[in-house]
Parts: structure tokens; sequence; C-alpha cells
């Protein structure tokens, strides 16, 4: 009985990647990483309304326990928001399949596509793309700070596509292959688990005034849970570099990826975009401007060429290719356990 409802769980997985590939994250359409969002927001508003903030604290002491009680918010925050968004998917998930196995495919595929960005990060990568590519700096600014969180208003064109090839190359690993991973080991619910603390840490994971000890808690954990995808993803991208048709080069990434992977503040990010800056002969990284203030970064790669808007494109190859690879060495481990249960 189990495995049949194993190769339901299977399946949903292969059809919820092909539904990401076809649709992407139509605008308009409901999406529960944006309900997840405005659960994240809300539940902010309300902690913080509870105590008082740190402005009107005095001396060492208070600010230490200001200091303290964010720490306790933003704990209370990541907890509130996974048992929220894991019990959403686990009894949703559990009414589907009672009501028919079918039903249960349905809920599971489309919640398995929804937890994907393959398209969504290629789509929105590519509009930046082709504003460069039509010379329109002002509309290639405003589409790249759509997919990133520093400052663009001062980038050229160099800054606006190594920013949007540093985006692809990050969230290949945070957007595809991760959640890809969890999905497979977990199912939706937690594919959803992961999700919510990925929002978590894209929204209050900063290292600023206002989320520096209030944030802590999800960033942590977004460091925990992303530590053994990002270096799958970073393994998986070497290997999508093999293939000898001239666009990457698996031995410079592979060298880049031993030698820069950890000159980033994040254990994980910069495991993925070392592997791409190799392959594509590049550097990334670097200074960067955020909220107006210079936030001081180490390089990743060599120079051995300018960032240009092609970059985008081959970025979004690489992506493609490792994201077919992961689904198919999921879908063949998922098969290896399957036969376990028989």
């Amino acid at each position: 009985m189990y495995f049949t409802y194993y190769r339901y769980h299977m399946a949903a997985f292969f059809l919820g990647f092909l539904l990401d590939l076809l649709l992407g994250d139509p605008y308009g359409m409901p999406h529960p990483v944006r309900l997840i969002g405005k659960l994240i927001a809300g539940g902010e508003k309300r902690i913080r309304s509870l105590q008082p903030g740190r402005d009107g604290a005095n001396g060492a002491g208070d600010k230490a326990r200001a200091n303290r009680r964010e720490l306790l918010q933003g704990a209370g925050l990541a907890v509130f928001v996974l048992v929220c968004v894991t019990a959403f998917a686990f009894f949703l998930l559990a009414l589907a399949y009672w009501l028919h196995p079918y039903a249960g495919l349905a809920a599971e595929c489309v919640m398995t596509y929804q937890m994907l960005a393959v398209k969504s990060l290629k789509s929105e990568s590519m509009k930046v793309y082709k504003c460069l590519k039509s010379g329109d700096m002002e509309k290639a600014r405003l589409a790249v700070s759509m997919i990133v969180g520093r400052d663009t208003q001062c980038l050229g064109e160099e800054g606006v596509a190594k920013a949007a090839v540093e985006t692809v190359a990050e969230n290949t690993s945070d957007g595809v292959i991760a959640p890809m991973l969890y999905l497979a080991a977990g199912g939706p619910v937690l594919g959803f688990f992961y999700k919510a603390v990925n929002t978590m840490d894209s929204m209050i994971g900063y290292k600023n005034e206002r989320y520096l000890y209030f944030g802590r808690a999800a960033a942590k954990l977004d460091d925990v849970l992303n530590y053994i995808p990002a270096r799958v993803s970073a393994y998986l991208m070497i290997l999508c570099c093999m293939p000898p048709d001239g666009q990457f080069c698996a031995k410079r990434a592979w060298e880049v990826y031993r030698r820069d992977r950890r000159n980033h503040q994040s254990p994980n990010s910069a495991q993925t975009e070392s592997v791409c800056a190799g392959a594509l002969g590049i550097r990334l990284a670097g200074d960067a401007r955020y909220f107006g203030k210079v936030v001081r970064k180490p390089y990743i790669g060599d120079a051995l060429r300018n960032v240009e808007y092609e970059d985008i494109r081959r970025a979004n190859r690489l992506l493609y290719r490792t994201a077919w690879l992961c689904e198919c060495l999921c879908l063949l481990g998922m098969a290896a356990f399957g036969l376990v249960l028989l």
C-alpha cells in the first residue's frame, strides 16, 4: 500500500518539475511564497508590537537586554511560521490523498511545482539580458533590482550583467536544487518547510540594525538547511560543465571552486557562484552597495575577460543543465528506495 502512494510521490515529483519548466510563476496567480511572506510580515509586526523596541534602550545593560529580547522574538517568529506552514502543507496533502489518490497526486504535483523556480529565475534574469542587449540601461537597472538586494541605480552595463549572473548562480542552489532535494526526501511537507526558512532569511536575515538580532535565528537555520544542498549544487554544476561544447570550462570551474568557495560571509553563497565564475572565466562578487552603504566583499573568480550580457544567457544554460541532472539523479534515488519498499 505504501509503495503505491510512493509511486504517486515519484510521479508528482517529475510532473511538478515539468510544470515549473512550462509555466514558471504566472503573474496574478496566488503563490505559497507570497502567502508565507505575508505571514512573516504580519507575524513580525505583531511580535514587535508586544514589546518596546531598542530605541529607548540606554546604556550597555539595556542594549544587551534589548538584543536578547530581539533574539527570542525572532526565534519565536521562526517557530510560529514553520509550524503554520508545515501543518498547512501536511493537512492539505493528507486531505487530498484521503479524498482520492488521484486528488493527492494532483495536489502534490501542484505543490511541488510551486516550490521550484527554474523558469521564473530564467525569465526574470533574461529580462535584464534583453534590456542590456537593446541598450536600455534604465530598464536594465530596474529589471535587475527586481532580483537582487543591492542598490542598482549607479550600476553600469557590466555591473548589471554581473549582478544578474550572480543571482542565477546563487539561486541555482537556493531556488532549485535545495528545494528539489527536500521535495525528493520528504515531499511537499519538507519542501514547504525549507521554503518557509528560505523566505524568512530573504526577508529578515539581514545584518543591519533592524534585523541583526531579530533575524539571526532565521539566517542561521537557512545556513544549516542549505549547507549540504549548496555543495551538492556546486558539484552538479561542475559535472554539467564537462560536455565539450566550448561554453564552459570544467577544469577552471573546479579550480576556482576549490579556491574561492569560502569567499563570502555566508558559508553557502559562494559555492555555486565560484563554479559559475570559473566556468565562464569571469570575476564575480566584490564590493556592493546596500541601502546606501558600501559593503566590502572579496572577489570570486578571475577576470580573464569582462562580464557581458551574454553571460546571463550562459548562466541560465548552466542552471537548466544542473536542474535536469539533479532531477534525474533524484528520480533514480527515489526509484532505488521504492524497490526497498516492495
